[in-house]
């Protein structure tokens, strides 16, 4: 494959995570409410999330799926479920003013932890943004006839940009003085971003009804 299809692809890949969504949303949420370490846990859980639909796309499953109306659907439902779910946590969390910074780690902030890598890969691997951005963008490879290694090769590419994307979002958050600052306002901060989770689910609710 000639060096500017891998840029063109590079370019479409760095454009699909800066875009904002919910996935943005949540990283920015734990960055600045629970610390640096919990914010690049969230960056890392959906690079992680968002190669299995780059590997999937690569070997041609997604577009073998999105031929199944019903599996659409279930997908579609069950990522608004998880951004409910999601808002729910995040409001709950604003309105019991219970939230603690984790940036180093002990065994008390271990489930904090797992939950926010838990809550990246999930934005990530629910989001049906996600499943139908990778079918335009891998359509053309895949009738390209290329071998699984280049295919396997751009899936890869794809996870790197995503993640390491996500992963500065947080180290810049909490660069400096700038996470004492916004951290003075968590609580506000949370509350809005469960705000966005219940409109991003009620767009995809909205979407599904029409």
């Amino acid at each position: 494959m000639p060096i500017e299809a891998w840029l063109a692809l590079a370019g479409a890949f760095i454009l699909g995570a800066m875009s904002p969504g919910p996935s943005l949303a949540t990283v920015l949420r734990n960055s600045v409410v629970t610390g640096r370490r919990n914010g690049v846990l969230t960056g890392l859980g959906h690079g992680f999330g968002f190669g299995i639909y780059s590997f999937l796309a690569a070997s041609g499953m997604i577009t073998a799926i999105s031929i199944h109306t019903a599996t659409v659907d279930f997908l579609r439902l069950a990522g608004a479920i998880a951004l409910v779910v999601l808002g729910y946590v995040f409001a709950k969390q604003s309105l019991s003013g219970s939230i603690k910074r984790t940036d180093t780690y002990t065994d008390k902030n271990q489930f904090s932890a797992h939950s926010s890598f838990g809550q990246g890969f999930l934005i990530a691997l629910l989001n049906p943004k996600i499943f139908a951005w990778m079918l335009a963008i891998y359509a053309p490879f895949i009738n390209a006839d290329l071998s699984m290694h280049i295919l396997l090769a751009m899936a890869l590419m794809g996870v790197c940009i995503d993640a390491t994307w996500y992963v500065g979002v947080a180290i810049f958050m909490t660069a400096g003085d700038r996470a004492a600052k916004l951290g003075k306002a968590s609580n506000k901060f949370s509350a809005a971003m469960a705000l966005l989770m219940f409109i991003f689910a009620a767009i995809i609710f909205a979407e599904m009804l029409l």
